[in-house]
């Protein structure tokens, strides 16, 4: 059974339809990524899968006691405020301290605990909002734009983090993200949306679609091999130091 289906889904404020006729499913263990240009409902379109926006017409389902951790584009904590990434995992419900370990561990930030959030870097920060997305070993993982101000390399270590936190745990992964030369690789499933669902499917049928192109250009192809080269690279110097 599907963990999320949305079927026929529009929403809209006042006259300005941001969705239109919006269909879609997540099924267990995969990783869907949805992109878009700027304004094209792909924000507007996670919260109505999660229930925060109730659609204007259509239907989601969701699988009976599913569970959901969510990384936000971006959270602003007070840089004078003094919480120790320990504490901020106890935010809302008390976790122990081997959840909290455990959590830290699977997003790649294990020697963080006792550091205070403000004195993170940027790809610190969003593991710590990761590890935190992933306390409750949800059935589903929900990424908004969570690379936004990481740089390329940054990016790239962290959606290869993704991978390994689907892999450690067997969530699904919702994501959402304008980096075209990172996330495809990473994805099993793309889909490009502008209002409407423009095209989907694996990364090599969504990058030669025209629909896909006349939105993106032809260019990104260049940039979905290099990103693959990269990533290999990365990957085989990974086996090589785990070797060591």
């Amino acid at each position: 059974m599907n963990l999320i289906d949305a079927h026929n889904v529009s929403f809209g404020h006042g006259r300005q339809k941001v969705l239109q006729g919006v269909s879609l499913s997540i099924s267990p263990g995969e990783i869907v990524t949805i992109v878009g240009p700027n304004g094209s409902g792909k924000s507007t379109l996670l919260r109505v899968l999660i229930g925060a926006l109730t659609p204007q017409m259509g239907k989601v389902t969701q699988r009976g006691g599913l569970r959901i951790g969510y990384v936000p584009q971006k959270l602003h904590i007070d840089p004078t405020l003094p919480i120790t990434v320990r504490r901020f995992l106890n935010l809302p419900l008390a976790v122990d301290q081997t959840q909290a370990d455990e959590a830290l561990r699977t997003a790649g930030v294990s020697g963080v605990a006792d550091k205070q959030m403000s004195q993170l870097s940027g790809g610190q920060f969003q593991r710590v909002l990761l590890a935190r997305a992933i306390l409750g070993k949800p059935d589903l993982l929900m990424l908004d734009e969570a690379t936004q101000g990481l740089d390329q390399p940054g990016s790239a270590a962290f959606y290869r983090q993704i991978e390994a936190v689907r892999r450690d745990i067997g969530c699904a992964v919702l994501m959402i993200s304008h980096e075209l030369h990172v996330v495809m690789s990473a994805s099993d499933r793309v889909i490009c949306l502008n209002g409407h669902v423009c095209c989907e499917g694996t990364p090599d049928v969504v990058s030669a679609a025209p629909a896909y192109r006349e939105l993106f250009g032809s260019g990104t192809g260049g940039a979905l091999a290099l990103y693959r080269h990269d990533h290999d690279h990365a990957h085989d110097h990974d086996h090589h130091e785990a070797a060591e």
